[in-house]
């Protein structure tokens, strides 16, 4: 994909990259994940190391642990190897994430040879949910799925639909691009996972969880079975640079909480709060645990609790 004057000022502002292990995951977490079919299974996630994703969006820090080329071909079932030697024997119902912050359908992220040996080593898993920008969702996608017998759920980044905003991330996509690979997909009877930003750059401050329900919404009537709320974080250089100038300002907790406590009131689909590193939004040390507990047990049922209430803060 050829660079642009915006990638390259994006990459110029880059902290310095993670080295990273060809055969060896990144991390693996065993959790458990409220379902399309409303269930709460055991779903394991595998971090891998791979290519970096072509694309240089705005508000990613992804790429700091990647790799410089081309994923090589046996990489990623010798680090799945790794991955499920560290899980044990996997829990009956369970599912597992493949996220190699790239394109799993980029044949530089993940060699196509290596197909079949990556379905044989998820055989014991219900469902697969890999991730991938809707530009690489096409016929590799659902030959995987072949290979998976009809298991595969593909995660795409939605993040916006404020028809401001998302032009401006330097995503290289429209709402037309996702509409069509989520239609793909469904059409082709593979699940759809979407991931909507909260705190997106440049939405106003003040319309940030009005826009990210509203995304969320988006991402279901286009047929998205389970939504992501993922706050936006800063330290990537570029949003860095973006808050200085008043284009972005970073989420706190009270927008995510509310994000979820709207989207859950839809009660439609699933609907969760992504909480990795959620303790850096949680400013106040008296409530902010119990509120990091009432968003998980909120993940996990799908149904809004009364706030957690503080006489330090609401924020």
């Amino acid at each position: 994909m050829k660079s642009t004057s915006a990638d390259r000022r994006i990459r110029d502002l880059r902290p310095t990259k993670h080295s990273v292990d060809t055969w060896t995951p990144i991390d693996v977490l065993v959790e458990e994940e409220r379902t399309a079919e409303r269930g709460v299974q055991p779903s394991i996630t595998v971090f891998l190391a791979g290519r970096e994703c072509p694309f240089t969006c705005v508000f990613c820090d992804l790429w700091r642990q990647t790799l410089d080329g081309p994923t090589p071909a046996g990489a990623i079932p010798a680090q799945l190897d790794v991955a499920l030697r560290r899980v044990g024997s996997v829990p009956p119902g369970a599912g597992i994430k493949l996220y190699n912050a790239s394109n799993f359908f980029d044949p530089r992220a993940v060699p196509v040879a290596d197909g079949p040996a990556i379905a044989e080593r998820l055989a014991p898993f219900d469902r697969v949910t890999v991730e991938s920008h809707p530009l690489f969702v096409g016929p590799a996608a659902l030959e995987f799925n072949s290979l998976l017998e009809d298991r595969l759920e593909v995660a795409m980044g939605l993040e916006t639909i404020h028809p401001r905003a998302l032009p401006r991330l330097n995503k290289r996509m429209n709402l037309a691009d996702f509409d069509r690979a989520a239609d793909l997909l469904r059409r082709g009877g593979v699940g759809v996972r979407a991931f909507v930003l909260v705190g997106a750059p440049f939405v106003p401050a003040a319309e940030t969880v009005e826009w990210a329900v509203r995304s969320v919404e988006y991402a279901l009537d286009h047929g998205a079975e389970v939504v992501t709320l993922i706050p936006v974080r800063a330290g990537n250089g570029e949003l860095d640079r973006l808050q200085r100038e008043g284009d972005f300002v970073p989420p706190i907790l009270a927008q995510l909480e509310e994000a979820l406590e709207r989207s859950l009131a839809l009660e439609r689909g699933v609907v969760l709060a992504d909480l990795w590193d959620v303790e850096g939004l949680a400013a106040c040390r008296d409530c902010g645990p119990e509120r990091v507990a009432r968003l998980e047990r909120m993940n996990l049922t799908g149904r809004p609790e009364e706030p957690v209430g503080c006489p330090q803060c609401r924020v």
